[in-house]
């Protein structure tokens, strides 16, 4: 109401799209990593039980039409076009009124997870770590052993914490595209195959699995990814807790500068 105030009480219908909260994260793998030593609490980042500390922002996907042209290399009117197909006519506004330049599309949103200062991620000398993390419910939440995907990202978890402790920020970005954009149904299908094929699972044959299912290995698009790290003032991570040559190259071509790009431990 204070930044909005004046459109409200004309009658305006405002919602927000951006919320920020802070929270405590409860991992299982930060207590084991407590009790192995890799992690030592220190009552601010990390408490003694275990939890982080985090500040987390939840982020509605807004599209501003002219931009979104502009970025992409076509006209709005064919922007326009393709989003009315793609989406089966569910938009008509899209072609009966080009004076609305913002749409909200119907894909997944995204939280930001920060620990430590986030005043600190925009300033090159402090340092930085990063994981840019795609959905994996099946894995994340419910820790199936058919995916490696929680693996990835606690570990990520635990070197932010790491950073945060040594003054820096670390920053987990967790994008809704489970099963590579592709959803559940279709990733279970595609785990379906890998086990039925010739010779056993291998992980090796899940991009050839993906495509013998959907037609395609995979439908993450990668243009828009970056996009967060530029919300915060991003110019530079030193580590980058992934080793996706699709989500390296996409932020790389956006002028982010990354320094190291650090591996899951064997």
């Amino acid at each position: 109401t204070e930044a909005y105030g004046a459109y409200l009480d004309k009658g305006f219908d405002i919602r927000p799209t951006i919320a920020v909260t802070k929270a405590h994260i409860d991992l299982p793998e930060c207590r084991e990593a407590i009790r192995t030593g890799r992690l030592k609490p220190d009552g601010k980042i990390l408490k003694p039980s275990g939890q982080s500390i985090v500040t987390k922002a939840a982020i509605e996907p807004v599209w501003y039409l002219p931009e979104i042209a502009r970025r992409f290399g076509c006209t709005e009117s064919h922007l326009r076009q393709s989003i009315f197909r793609m989406t089966n006519g569910m938009y008509p506004e899209l072609i009966t009124r080009p004076d609305i330049k913002i749409f909200l599309p119907p894909i997944g949103g995204l939280t930001i997870y920060i620990w430590g200062d986030p005043d600190t991620i925009p300033d090159e000398d402090i340092e930085l770590t990063c994981r840019v993390h795609d959905e994996c419910n099946g894995s994340d939440v419910f820790g199936s052993d058919i995916c490696t995907c929680r693996p990835y990202l606690t570990h990520a978890i635990e070197e932010a914490i790491k950073t945060a402790q040594r003054g820096g920020a670390g920053l987990v970005i967790y994008f809704r595209k489970e099963g590579r954009s592709l959803g559940e149904v279709t990733k279970y299908l595609v785990y379906n195959t890998r086990k039925r094929q010739e010779g056993g699972d291998s992980a090796e044959n899940y991009f050839n699995c993906t495509e013998q299912v959907a037609g395609v290995q995979d439908t993450r698009f990668q243009a828009l990814m970056p996009d967060p790290l530029h919300f915060l003032g991003v110019t530079k991570i030193h580590n980058f807790i992934s080793m996706s040559d699709m989500k390296y190259n996409a932020i790389v071509n956006t002028g982010i500068k990354i320094v190291n790009r650090v591996e899951i431990p064997k």
